[in-house]
């Protein structure tokens, strides 16, 4: 009858004929569409070319009903389901079981429906009933795009938008590259990089860039500058360049210091990479294996060169050595850890961010306990145990690698955990640093903390390291293991300065603030002490009001002129920093609301900082926690001081004042087991004269296991309820 049988109806087991001259009339459609051979952005990723629609992506209802072939007279079977599932029936049925099914529930897009298929396309796992074996007919849509088979209508929407995100085009059926015009140029210290619409979520999105991170990238870029100034030039490595902004940073401002390598294993990443460097007027060197002649010059004056490779992070980490390299995953970054410092050159810095905070933070016990060997429960400073689990298993890989560390900088904030840490060559180092990684012992009634001691041999009573005596007042197990925990250092002050440095030189403004807080941290001393206290040192600058010691003088035992500088050298640079920083900050911080007593005001936090340091004790704030104080004082001590400088909440207070405990204790001496505290008058709300009110509080029994916040108050006379003092 002139009518040609198609080869997908074959395949599908459907006895449906086409016209003949609608078949011509798409090959044409289909010739006219053939891409040009010229068109470079376009990437012909099948032999095939061009693939045929499915027949369940139809532009219009009619049709589909053409494929049923509808006769008012004759049976006829539904193109998109199968005989078992759909008998074939009259017209005017197959007509609103096409409508009603098939249509209604199809995705659109661009003109195109895709309609929901119940043929057997899809692989399904059959279910054996007794001996007979069933095949189950899922329902299942086909992507116009990538020829994927989905199940769900929702999914299968998400699916044809990351297609969009992407720059696929449907027309085609191949990848093609996105139009100038779906571009964002975003620009962040003098760098412009070009980012997809959905460039913030790094599920949908091959060139993942989130503007919360650009502190991250400016601590970063400080600490390579630094590095900078010790040795040029200095090999740096961006493992995981997504749209290779951090990389453009380091060479758009440090120019000659540096040579730049932009990793990245996806295709689509590369590209935007090497557009981003013609953007910023940088010339692009290719790599080994690429095609062409190995490097591409951009349009421009700078003659500044940046190396992009596409390969897997562990791979180029095993080929090259590198001075710096930098690890931002997606998640965590432990993966890479044995990669990193295997070659890693001596005095050379591994930089890691990690965004898997839900574990970190205590959130996911399970996921830390798999990634980093550590176990860890939420607690009032579990930023800082956060970072100190990154750093255990820092230290555990460079140990693995014969290489200690030395922990530069260490950052916890709400979107990621920042670990600096500087390589240092050799077994003694290695053995050193290992040694640094112990478990800690932590209170979970009082949530006192210490480290465990050094040493191989078991404890008969684990609780004696405790400064707290809850285990003798508490039934049961009253403290918790956690870790292994790095128990070092986390902040070197040398470095945090230089640091600082750089920023005010490159006007880094989001990274100075947090700089100027990591020194009073490191020196563990309140801000107005560490501005005006003298670093002896003749060679210093003041910068933003902060003194800052110059590279000439500092810096002078990590610069290399030529060859490297010997192991004595490098001994005595060690020893002449040891003696520079020979106190290290206390472990761990104390969240004054956490502690505060029940019916008082406590003080203001730079008051309270001020009267710890009048106390003898060393203390600082905390970039950790905004409420967090850093002190060497014990927990009971801390509350001592909390309490006397605490007011009581009733109408009528002085603002801010001591309470003079009975006896005039002082900080430092032990509270007695009572404490009276007279109140004489509260005075009423304006609104309320009716009556007067005299509360006494006779007494306010300390409880035995808490010497410092009231447990009990008793009240001996009130009045009337309507009064505002009751």
């Amino acid at each position: 009858d002139g009518l040609v049988v198609s080869e997908n109806m074959k395949s599908n087991n459907a006895d449906v004929k086409i016209p003949k001259s609608e078949l011509e009339a798409e090959d044409r459609g289909a010739e006219e569409e053939r891409p040009r051979e010229s068109d470079s952005n376009i990437l012909d990723l099948s032999s095939d070319y061009p693939r045929d629609k499915h027949i369940s992506i139809q532009r219009h209802l009619a049709d589909l009903e053409k494929l049923a072939d509808l006769r008012e007279d004759e049976r006829k079977p539904c193109p998109l389901c199968p005989e078992e599932k759909f008998k074939a029936c009259y017209s005017h049925k197959l007509h609103r079981h096409l409508q009603n099914l098939h249509w209604k529930v199809s995705v659109e897009f661009e003109g195109y429906r895709m309609c929901i298929c119940h043929l057997s396309c899809r692989p399904v796992k059959p279910n054996l009933v007794g001996d007979q074996t069933l095949s189950k007919m899922g329902a299942h849509y086909h992507c116009i795009i990538c020829s994927a088979t989905i199940v769900r209508r929702t999914d299968m929407i998400g699916h044809i938008n990351r297609h969009v995100n992407k720059g696929e085009s449907e027309s085609r059926f191949i990848t093609v590259g996105a139009p100038k015009s779906s571009y964002e140029v975003v620009k962040e210290s003098a760098t412009d990089v070009q980012v997809l619409p959905n460039h913030s979520t790094p599920q949908k999105t091959d060139s993942y860039f989130n503007p919360k991170m650009k502190l991250n990238r400016q601590l970063i870029f400080c600490a390579l500058a630094v590095l900078a100034g010790e040795r040029k030039p200095i090999e740096c490595l961006d493992a995981f360049g997504a749209t290779g902004i951090m990389g453009l940073q380091w060479a758009k401002h440090l120019r000659s210091s540096v040579k730049v390598t932009i990793n990245d294993c996806n295709e689509n990443s590369v590209t935007m990479i090497k557009e981003n460097c013609h953007l910023n007027k940088m010339k692009v060197k290719l790599n080994i294996k690429e095609e062409d002649d190995g490097e591409t010059v951009g349009n421009g004056e700078n003659s500044d060169t940046i190396e992009v490779t596409k390969m897997d992070a562990n791979v180029v980490m095993h080929l090259r050595s590198f001075d710096f390299i930098h690890l931002d995953p997606f998640g965590t970054a432990v993966n890479y850890l044995d990669s990193a410092f295997r070659n890693v050159r001596n005095l050379g810095i591994v930089s890691l961010t990690s965004t898997d905070i839900s574990s970190l933070y205590a959130k996911a016990q399970h996921v830390a306990l798999r990634h980093y060997g550590c176990n860890i429960v939420r607690t009032e400073y579990y930023k800082e145990l956060a970072a100190r689990a990154v750093i255990a298993a820092v230290t555990r890989a460079a140990a693995r690698c014969n290489k200690g560390i030395e922990v530069l900088l260490a950052v916890a904030l709400e979107h990621f955990v920042l670990v600096v840490v500087r390589v240092l060559r050799g077994p003694a180092t290695a053995d050193d640093s290992a040694k640094k990684v112990r478990y800690l012992i932590h209170c979970q009634w009082c949530e006192e903390r210490v480290f465990q001691k050094e040493g191989n041999m078991v404890e008969e009573n684990p609780y004696q390291q405790l400064p707290c005596d809850c285990h003798g007042s508490m039934p049961g197990k009253t403290a918790v293991l956690l870790g292994p925990l790095w128990s070092g250092a986390l902040f070197n002050t040398g470095f945090l300065r230089r640091m600082l440095l750089e920023a005010v030189q490159y006007g880094l403004d989001e990274a100075q603030p947090l700089l100027k807080t990591l020194l009073c941290e490191a020196e563990c001393t309140a801000p107005k002490h560490f501005l005006t206290q003298s670093l002896g040192d003749e060679n210093k600058q003041e910068e933003c009001g902060v003194y800052i010691r110059t590279p000439s003088t500092f810096a002078e035992s990590y610069l290399v002129h030529g060859k490297r500088k010997s192991e004595e050298v490098l001994r005595s640079a060690a020893k002449r920093q040891r003696a520079e920083h020979s106190t290290e900050h206390p472990p761990f911080y104390y969240n004054i609301h956490r502690h505060s007593i029940k019916g008082m005001n406590m003080p203001k936090l730079n008051k309270f900082l001020n009267y710890l340091s009048e106390a003898g004790f060393r203390v600082s704030r905390t970039h950790f926690d905004p409420m967090g104080v850093r002190t060497n004082a014990p927990l009971a001590q801390f509350k001592t001081v909390l309490m006397k400088y605490s007011t009581p909440t009733y109408v009528g207070a002085q603002a801010e004042g001591p309470v003079h405990l009975p006896g005039e204790i002082q900080v430092g001496e032990e509270v007695p087991a009572a404490a009276v505290v007279k109140v004489e008058e509260a005075e009423l709300v304006e609104d309320d004269k009716s009556a007067a009110a005299v509360i006494k509080v006779e007494k306010a029994e300390l409880a035995e296991d808490d010497k410092s916040a009231v447990a009990a108050t008793v009240f001996t006379e009130s009045y009337p309820t309507h009064c505002a003092a009751e």
